[in-house]
C-alpha cells in the first residue's frame, strides 16, 4: 500500500464520474461506441497514449447496490450513495418492500394520515413501475389500506413517466390504475379518483431548484386545482396526444380533473393529508416545501390549506429535516469515504453542474447535505442549462472539466471527484445524435482533466454510477428493437441494467494494477481512493480494485 506522502496535493487523485454511461458492444443506438470519443474508448480498451491501463467493467444495478433484484436498474443517487458509502446497503426500493412485508410502514405516520379519514386522501407520486423513483404496488398498497381503514375519499395525482418505463404508455398506466381505483370505490364503498397530473419533466418532479416553474405547475394542477380542465384523465390523455402526437409521457403538460360544473374533484382543502409516495427524494422535496412551507418564496403561491398534513414515503433530506413526517425510516449512512478523508485531514473537492450537484455532495455523503469539515471541502456548483438537455447535448461538460482542470493546478486538493452529467441527461432524452454529442463533448473534457493529471503526476480513475446511453433502443427480449406501429424504433430513455467501465490512469511512480476482485461493482470504489491515497480500509468496506505497490 502506498504511504500517505504519495499522494499529496501536488500528485492529486481525481474520480471523474460520468453520469449513465454503461458497457455495451457497438450498435447503432450505442452513443459511447458511435462516439468520436478517442480517449474513453481507448481508456475502455485498455490503453491510453499507447499505454496499458487499468479497465474493468463492474456492477451498478440490482443487488450490488442495495437494490431488491438483479432486474431493478441503478440510478444516480443510489450509484452516488453506494460509491460513497463502500458498502452495500438496502436503497429505497428495498427498505420500502421490507416495510410493506414487515408491516412497519403502517406505523405513527400511517396513523397520522388515518386521521384525516373523514377528509380528503391525497397521494402525489410518480405512476410507474420502473422502481427507479416509485412503485405503482406500493400506491395501490396505501390506497387499499385508507380504503379499509375508513378513508371516505382518495384522490389520486399521478404524473407520467416515459423514462424509466417505455414511452407512450401513459394511457395503459392510467387505464390500470383508474380499474383498480372503481374496484377500489366499489368494494369499500368510497370515493377513489384521479384528481389531476401531467408529464414529470414539466410537473412537480423538478430537481435542485434547476426550475421551479415546473413545481408551480404541479401545485396549480394538484392542490389548486387549476390547471387546464378535463372532465376525466383519460380525455385529457386524449386530447393532449391530439394536440401534439409526439409528446413524451414525461412531458404531458398539467391538467385538473373538473366535475361538470366545472369545480376541480380533487383539490386540496383544509385538513386533508397528502402522501407523496416516491420513495427517492430528488424530485419531491421541492412539491414537499411548497406545499408546507411558510414563508415561501419560489413562486407566488398564494396561501395553503390550513393544517394539511404532507407525508412522504422516506426521508428525503435528512439535513433539512424532509419530510417531517415519513413512512419508512432512512438507512443512516456513516464513515462514508469522503468522511475518513476529512477526519485524515485530506482536502477535498467536488464539482457538477446543477443536475448531479446533489449526487457528488449530498448522496456521495451519505444523505448528508453539509460538509464535514468546511475548512478541508470546497463544493463548486455550475448552473445547468435550463432547455430540454437535447437541446445543448454538450451540457456543462466543458465547464466542469474546466473546474477540474483549475482544481488540480491549485495544488490544493489531493481528491478531487467529479460529474459529467451528459451521458445521462441527453441519454434520457432518447435523442441517439444528441446523445452522441454528449459523449462527445465528456470526451473532450476527458482530455484536458487527463493532461493535468498527467502533468501533475497524479491518478485518474474513470467510472459511472449507472447504464443509459449506451442502449438509446427498445428492445425484446432477445435482444431485438422494438418498433412502434409506424415502423420507427421505440427509444428507450431509462436506466440500463448495463456493467460500467472501471478505468485507472497512473502518472504516479508507484504501480497500479488490478486487484482480481471477483464480482466488483461500485461499492468498491471508496477502498481504491483510500489505497490510492495511502489510508487505511475499513474492515467493513468492500476491497479495493486495485493493487497499490
Amino acid at each position: 500500500m502506498a504511504s500517505p506522502e504519495s499522494n499529496t496535493a501536488s500528485s492529486p487523485l481525481v474520480l471523474a464520474i460520468l453520469d449513465g454511461v454503461g458497457l455495451e458492444g457497438p450498435t447503432a443506438d450505442n452513443a459511447v461506441t458511435s462516439a468520436a470519443a478517442p480517449f474513453l474508448l481507448g481508456a475502455i480498451g485498455g490503453t491510453v497514449d499507447g499505454q496499458p491501463v487499468v479497465s474493468l467493467p463492474i456492477h451498478a444495478h440490482g443487488v450490488a447496490v442495495g437494490l431488491p433484484t438483479d432486474a431493478d436498474m441503478g440510478n444516480s443517487e443510489v450509484g452516488h450513495n453506494i460509491m460513497g458509502a463502500g458498502r452495500i446497503f438496502d436503497q429505497g426500493a428495498k427498505q420500502v418492500e421490507e416495510a410493506f412485508r414487515n408491516g412497519d410502514i403502517w406505523g405513527e405516520t400511517w396513523q397520522m394520515v388515518m386521521a384525516r379519514q373523514q377528509n380528503q386522501i391525497h397521494f402525489v407520486g410518480l405512476l410507474s413501475d420502473g422502481n427507479v423513483h416509485s412503485h405503482i404496488r406500493h400506491l395501490k398498497a396505501l390506497v387499499t389500506a385508507a380504503a379499509t381503514a375508513g378513508a371516505q375519499k382518495i384522490v389520486i395525482h399521478p404524473l407520467f413517466d416515459g423514462r424509466d418505463v417505455i414511452d407512450g404508455t401513459a394511457e395503459a398506466y392510467l387505464a390500470d390504475l383508474e380499474t383498480f381505483l372503481a374496484e377500489t370505490a366499489s368494494t369499500h364503498r368510497c370515493t377513489a379518483l384521479v384528481g389531476s397530473g401531467g408529464g414529470r419533466m414539466i410537473v412537480t418532479m423538478d430537481r435542485y431548484e434547476a426550475d421551479w416553474t415546473i413545481v408551480e405547475n404541479g401545485w396549480k394542477a394538484h392542490a389548486q386545482g387549476t390547471a387546464r380542465p378535463f372532465p376525466s384523465a383519460a380525455a385529457a390523455l386524449a386530447t393532449l396526444r391530439g394536440e401534439d402526437a409526439g409528446v413524451s409521457d414525461q412531458y404531458l403538460p398539467p391538467f385538473t380533473v373538473v366535475d361538470e360544473a366545472g369545480v376541480p374533484v380533487g383539490a386540496m382543502h383544509n385538513n386533508d393529508a397528502v402522501v407523496i409516495f416516491n420513495f427517492r427524494g430528488d424530485r419531491v422535496v421541492e412539491i414537499y416545501r411548497a406545499l408546507t412551507e411558510e414563508p415561501f418564496t419560489a413562486f407566488a403561491r398564494g396561501p395553503l390549506p390550513e393544517n394539511l398534513l404532507v407525508v412522504g414515503m422516506t426521508l428525503y433530506d435528512g439535513d433539512m429535516g424532509i419530510p417531517a413526517h415519513f413512512l419508512v425510516p432512512p438507512t443512516r449512512v456513516t464513515g462514508t469515504v469522503s468522511e475518513l478523508l476529512a477526519t485524515a485531514g485530506i482536502a477535498q473537492y467536488a464539482v457538477a453542474e446543477t443536475q448531479k450537484f446533489g449526487h457528488v455532495t449530498y448522496f456521495w455523503n451519505g444523505n448528508r447535505s453539509e460538509k464535514f469539515n468546511a475548512q478541508l471541502e470546497t463544493w463548486e456548483e455550475i448552473p445547468s442549462d435550463n432547455v430540454s438537455f437535447d437541446k445543448l447535448p454538450k451540457m456543462k461538460a466543458k465547464e466542469t472539466g474546466d473546474a477540474v482542470v483549475s482544481a488540480i493546478e491549485s495544488g490544493k486538493y489531493p481528491f478531487i471527484r467529479c460529474n459529467f452529467a451528459g451521458g445521462d441527461m441527453v441519454g434520457h432524452t432518447g435523442d441517439i445524435p444528441a446523445s452522441i454529442i454528449a459523449v462527445e463533448a465528456i470526451d473532450e473534457a476527458l482530455i484536458r482533466v487527463n493532461a493535468a493529471v498527467k502533468a501533475a503526476r497524479g491518478t485518474l480513475l474513470i467510472t459511472a454510477d449507472h447504464g443509459n446511453c449506451e442502449v438509446l433502443i427498445e428492445r425484446d427480449k432477445n435482444g431485438a428493437p422494438l418498433f412502434d406501429a409506424h415502423g420507427v424504433a421505440v427509444p428507450k430513455k431509462s436506466h440500463t441494467l448495463s456493467p460500467v467501465p472501471f478505468i485507472a490512469i497512473d502518472y504516479s511512480t508507484r504501480t497500479i494494477t488490478s486487484g482480481g476482485v471477483s464480482d466488483a461493482g461500485i461499492s468498491n470504489i471508496a477502498a481504491t481512493i483510500l489505497a490510492l491515497l495511502g489510508q487505511p480500509i475499513p474492515v467493513d468496506y468492500r476491497p479495493t480494485l486495485l493493487s497499490v505497490s
